[in-house]
């Protein structure tokens, strides 16, 4: 399964946010032992630099950064990825251009904690708790 994190799972993930940190944990752990292909959209490292430094200091950016890249891949964005942002459909430009990436990768799912705000989004969107739930019920159905 390949899945493109949204910017909010990954700074739950490094800042510990507290409501959201265990499942977004969980899904990154996935991604680190190749149990799914993750991505992030390229602009999104530089938002996640951006936030951890501002919020904690520039050394726990550059770990949690470098810790980053070792478990997902970059969805590059391209000019026609912005353009396609810029078409209407999603309001929130930032969010369009996630979607753009999604697509740039072939991802399965786009996977955010604000799934409202894609709603009209051509990729399918889980929250981090709901891909885990389809995960481990793809797995029993499995077994």
């Amino acid at each position: 399964m390949r899945v493109l994190v949204d910017t909010n799972v990954v700074l739950d993930v490094i800042l510990a946010r507290k409501s959201w940190v265990a499942e977004a944990t969980d899904l990154l752990d996935r991604m680190a032992r190749r149990e799914l292909e993750g991505f992030v959209a390229a602009h999104a490292v530089t938002t996640v630099f951006y936030i951890v430094e501002r919020e904690r200091d520039r050394r726990t950016a550059l770990t949690a950064g470098g810790d980053l890249l070792s478990i997902v891949g970059v969805a590059e964005v391209g000019i026609a990825d912005v353009r396609r942002a810029l078409t209407p459909g999603l309001k929130d430009f930032e969010d369009a251009v996630q979607v753009a990436a999604s697509l740039r990768v072939g991802a399965d799912f786009l996977v955010t904690r604000n799934a409202k705000d894609y709603k009209d989004s051509p990729v399918s969107v889980k929250a981090p708790g709901e891909l885990l739930a389809l995960i481990a019920a793809t797995s029993h159905s499995r077994e």
